[in-house]
């Protein structure tokens, strides 16, 4: 909540007092203030801009931090250098085992495109420790031959990523590195939705099935063998149909239950709805769907109720999902 976060922020300002006096923090309710709200083009609350030199020009969005460690982090990575720099392999296994996760970029030389772009992403990642290094021992040890960006979860390696110049962008690496502060599939509860929206991946795929089905647990096996396969492109998500408080969920994507197991595809940026044309909850059909989405060869769904048939007798006319386009674009 607005509240919330306005404390987590106020503790931020406290702690980097002390810490960093030339950086100010400021709170300003833009319910008064129209002018400001329209000049910095705010949409939603709360938001956070940080103003670099005293210019009010292309001021940075701080988005989807929450906790006040993680804006005294971010605005300290802004600030100063955003990776720590890893000369030795006992200073390695401080960093990997400090923290649930860390990310580590292993480098042949510190000077390319790769390295630059691993530094960008560390910016907008402050909720964990970063590091680089181009020390052989540390390569050695760790087993990398090329450059490449891997995460730890509690002290182990779980994902290798190698980095190419020019291959990966600060947002395809954030997106990715992100996803790992939630499991490979998500189940969704009222705790969980605020964590999804802030993995910044904009499609998500659901499997709608009741949990306690006889065939849920191999369903859910196939579901994430192929959420293994799309981390950081595509967001699984699971949706328990027998949990009520999901019930705004299924009308929003008028799931009933004689549609279950059902797999939906949505791109939160256009709100478009995407129907798995497979019945079996496969990993070749859940694969198959996911790529051709993502190759935009996905058919939109437009889930809707029939016509009726007197739509049009009158001035105002009935729309539903299955004339909409036609009657109005």
């Amino acid at each position: 909540s607005s509240q919330n976060l306005s404390e987590e922020f106020a503790e931020a300002a406290r702690q980097l007092k002390k810490e960093a006096p030339r950086i100010q923090f400021g709170k300003i309710d833009v319910t008064h203030q129209h002018d400001l709200r329209k000049e910095f083009n705010i949409r939603e609350f709360p938001t956070v801009k940080f103003f670099v030199d005293g210019s009010r020009e292309d001021p940075i969005d701080c988005k989807g931090v929450r906790q006040a460690s993680a804006f005294i982090t971010w605005v300290k990575r802004r600030t100063g250098p955003s990776t720590v720099l890893i000369n030795s392999t006992d200073q390695a296994e401080a960093i990997i085992h400090a923290d649930e996760l860390a990310v580590i970029g292993f480098f042949k030389e510190l000077h390319n495109d790769s390295v630059e772009v691993f530094c960008e992403t560390a910016r907008d990642v402050p909720e964990m420790p970063f590091g680089m290094t181009a020390s052989e021992d540390v390569c050695v040890k760790y087993g990398i031959q090329k450059n490449t960006l891997v995460v730890f979860k509690k002290g182990k390696p779980v994902h290798n990523e190698v980095l190419e110049d020019g291959r990966q962008n600060k947002l395809d690496l954030t997106r990715l590195i992100k996803t790992f502060t939630l499991d490979l599939v998500t189940e969704y509860n009222l705790e969980t939705s605020v964590k999804i929206f802030d993995v910044p991946v904009e499609n998500h795929i659901l499997l709608f099935t009741p949990t306690n089905s006889e065939t849920f647990n191999a369903i859910y096996e196939n579901y994430k063998s192929a959420a293994a396969e799309f981390r950081g492109k595509i967001m699984f998500v699971l949706v328990d149909t027998n949990e009520t408080r999901n019930g705004r969920v299924f009308e929003y994507f008028r799931i009933r239950e004689v549609d279950v197991p059902a797999v939906r595809i949505l791109n939160l940026t256009s709100d478009a709805k995407y129907k798995m044309p497979a019945d079996e909850v496969t990993v070749e059909n859940l694969k198959e769907f996911c790529q051709s989405y993502l190759n935009g060869k996905a058919k939109l769904h437009l889930s809707s109720e029939e016509i009726p048939e007197d739509w049009d007798k009158r001035p105002v006319k009935v729309l539903v999902g299955k004339n909409f386009n036609r009657i109005v674009f």
